[in-house]
């Protein structure tokens, strides 16, 4: 096994197949509001990072108090009328095989209610010594999120191998001075991936098993 001490996973379009629903709820929330919402690409561009950040991008022309509202509206729905979350096929396999090698922590731009929900859905709180969400540290791609694992942890950055499958966890790792790998089964393309430098891409999980293993 390739010697990290702990693997950083992304959640939603890395261990939970929810880019689409993300994308159905965003478009939703801004129905609500009385605005023509973001086309798919738009939004899948900017999953990943914590949901202010994530609005601001999406329509820079609202104010603050607009993003809260739409913020909220999207929260609202999320929470309330979401399926539950579903983890990609093997991926609760993979995770214990890998369990019994590495340390394994979450990275998210959700919520930490939205995160917490999303691990007992999956049934999966036992197998993470820490996770962090946008509401806790800053947003990707800033490092604190790494930088506050590993701190935790007891490891150095250089320790952790990032997993994710954005730009925005890629060069989060980058900015922490971490590892990282990508997966092409979430929200952004196989060339947007390629334009942040890392050690592989790949095509899910059980893939990043087999590569720890090479």
């Amino acid at each position: 096994m390739k010697p990290y001490r702990v693997l950083i996973f992304d959640w939603d379009g890395t261990l939970a197949d929810s880019t689409a629903q993300i994308v159905s709820r965003v478009q939703t929330s801004f129905r609500e509001f009385g605005r023509t919402p973001p086309g798919e690409a738009a939004i899948r561009d900017i999953i990943g990072l914590g949901l202010h950040d994530a609005l601001r991008r999406l329509c820079p022309d609202l104010n603050d108090a607009q993003i809260a509202e739409v913020g909220r509206v999207y929260q609202t729905d999320r929470f309330h009328h979401s399926p539950p979350d579903i983890l990609f096929d093997r991926a609760y396999d993979v995770l214990h095989r890998l369990q019994q090698h590495y340390w394994l922590a979450v990275a998210t731009g959700r919520s930490r209610r939205k995160l917490d929900t999303g691990l007992a859905d999956t049934n999966t709180q036992s197998l993470f010594f820490a996770t962090r969400t946008a509401d806790e540290c800053a947003s990707k791609p800033q490092p604190d999120m790494v930088f506050s694992i590993c701190n935790e942890l007891g490891v150095h950055p250089r320790e952790a191998l990032v997993i994710g499958d954005t730009t925005h966890d890629l060069q989060m790792a980058a900015n922490a001075r971490s590892p990282a790998v990508s997966v092409t089964t979430g929200a952004h393309t196989p060339a947007q991936l390629q334009t942040v430098p890392h050690l592989a891409m790949l095509d899910g999980l059980a893939s990043l098993a087999d590569w720890l293993e090479a």
